[in-house]
């Protein structure tokens, strides 16, 4: 039996809402079988309100989106009336998004979904309502158990990067670096690219954090005290690692041919070239979780939030990669 998707709600008042209802609208076109986590009857409103002929059906457990999925959108009542209007956040929403994500992670642990996908959150409203983290993946780890820390992966077809440092300011990053993140973040992308993307061998280009890597420490000593220790870590531990590596010259076509993925050292190190690559088309992958979990590589969009323009291909991008790392893992 081919279990469901986990779809969380994310932020009600963004356009998660009208990219799950246009996920649902191209499931002729391979989108695989999925369920939301939602508000029946916001999802109700919202495509009414854009005139989409989306009959959304209220399911007890994700057993029973299969027998729905051709016919209706399947929802597990989220347990709650959304109060939020399109581009304007309700702060009493915010237990509801953050119960979407705890059933979904329930729902994927304890085997009744195969994966958790999740829509893009608001933080500052999750904030004021004592969320700690800075994001989904530091919540999801603690939801999972994971005391060494999950990692972030973005990939499209053309890219994967992995940032070492996540949701930090650029001079926190910095000082956040440690030979040991640099080589966890790379065992995990190597066991992730072995187990979920079906590479037998994975290559790991490794960027360095200053100009050029360093100069030979002549822009910054971190390539040679920091960068380059990690890589002969890996590749001691049998791990294919390749660094410190210039990033100006890491990303163009070429040299993407040479890798599997690339670490790279701070956010935007890793998000600007997959952005640049494939904008709407871009995967959240969060890698070390017992679950599979990825989500589209956008934010809330609350300046388009119910004109339904917002485009789903990121939401189905992010479905179909879920459905075939989650058939990789129950192969024998």
């Amino acid at each position: 039996m081919v279990l469901p998707l986990a779809l969380t709600m994310g932020e009600p008042a963004g356009i998660g809402g009208e990219i799950a209802l246009k996920a649902w609208l191209r499931r002729g076109d391979g989108v695989p079988l999925f369920y939301a986590i939602d508000d029946p009857d916001r999802l109700v409103a919202l495509a009414g309100r854009l005139g989409w002929d989306v009959p959304v059906r209220a399911i007890v457990a994700p057993g029973d989106a299969a027998a729905v999925f051709g016919a209706a959108m399947p929802v597990v009542p989220v347990g709650g009336r959304v109060r939020a209007a399109p581009g304007k956040p309700n702060q009493a929403d915010a237990a509801l998004v953050l119960r979407s994500i705890d059933v979904a992670v329930a729902d994927a642990r304890e085997g009744r979904a195969a994966a958790v996908v999740t829509n893009p959150i608001n933080k500052e409203a999750l904030y004021r309502a004592g969320f700690r983290h800075p994001g989904h993946t530091e919540h999801l780890a603690e939801l999972a158990g994971i005391a060494e820390g999950a990692v972030m992966m973005l990939a499209c077809p053309e890219l994967r990067v992995v940032p070492v440092t996540i949701h930090l300011a650029l001079r926190e990053a910095i000082a956040a670096l440690s030979v040991a993140k640099i080589v966890h973040a790379g065992r995990i992308a190597e066991a992730a690219l072995k187990r979920d993307f079906g590479i037998a061998k994975p290559r790991l280009a490794v960027a360095g954090l200053n100009p050029h890597a360093g100069e030979g420490g002549s822009l910054g000593r971190e390539d040679l005290d920091l960068v380059a220790p990690a890589v002969a870590e890996l590749r001691a531990a049998g791990i294919d690692a390749t660094g410190p590596l210039a990033a100006d010259t890491m990303f163009h076509a070429a040299a993407r041919r040479g890798y599997d993925a690339a670490l790279c050292m701070y956010h935007d190190q890793a998000l600007i070239p997959l952005k640049t690559i494939d904008f709407d088309g871009g995967v959240n992958v969060t890698l070390g979780l017992p679950f599979i979990r990825t989500s589209p590589d956008h934010g809330t969009g609350f300046d388009i939030a119910g004109t339904g323009t917002a485009r789903p291909d990121s939401l189905i991008a992010a479905l179909r990669l879920a459905a075939e790392m989650a058939a990789r893992r129950s192969r024998p």
